[in-house]
């Protein structure tokens, strides 16, 4: 059985109902840390998503900072080691307006994460503080990122 809201479709009562990643989902976060794996496997089993970059090489990394995709260039970017400790992750289906799912989702990856002992930084709350108005006010906005904290 099918509902159709919006641009949403939601399946109800059939084998497929649980969301899954596809092909090149699953190849983008097979080249990320372990622990961003773990997240993001157990995230779609609930949220679907999709990912859009894990690993970034030296060409990849600098045509991203020329778009204005990210602040730094290659090697500085958490998306240069390998495995990569960063993600860019979208709920499915992506849509760049919609700021309000956006937030919705990266606190629920967020959440998910804690409940599995794993502390991220997401993009949009870069000092990890759970204010989205941060101090410093021209930080990057930088909805799908998500990255592995590490401890000081």
């Amino acid at each position: 059985m099918q509902w159709r809201l919006g641009k949403i479709i939601y399946l109800v009562g059939t084998k497929n109902s649980m969301p899954k990643f596809g092909r090149k989902s699953r190849a983008s976060l097979a080249t990320c840390d372990e622990r961003l794996q773990k997240v993001f496997n157990e995230v779609v089993k609930t949220y679907d998503c999709t990912v859009t970059c894990g690993h970034r090489g030296e060409e990849d990394q600098n045509k991203a900072f020329d778009e204005g995709r990210s602040k730094v260039k290659y090697p500085k970017g958490r998306h240069n080691s390998d495995p990569s400790t960063a993600v860019d992750v979208y709920p499915y289906p992506v849509s760049f307006k919609n700021i309000e799912r956006m937030i919705h989702f990266g606190g629920f990856v967020l959440g998910v994460a804690k409940s599995m002992d794993i502390d991220l930084i997401w993009g949009r709350d870069w000092d990890s503080d759970w204010f989205l108005n941060d101090r410093n006010k021209t930080r990057f906005k930088d909805y799908p990122h998500f990255e592995i904290k590490e401890s000081k």
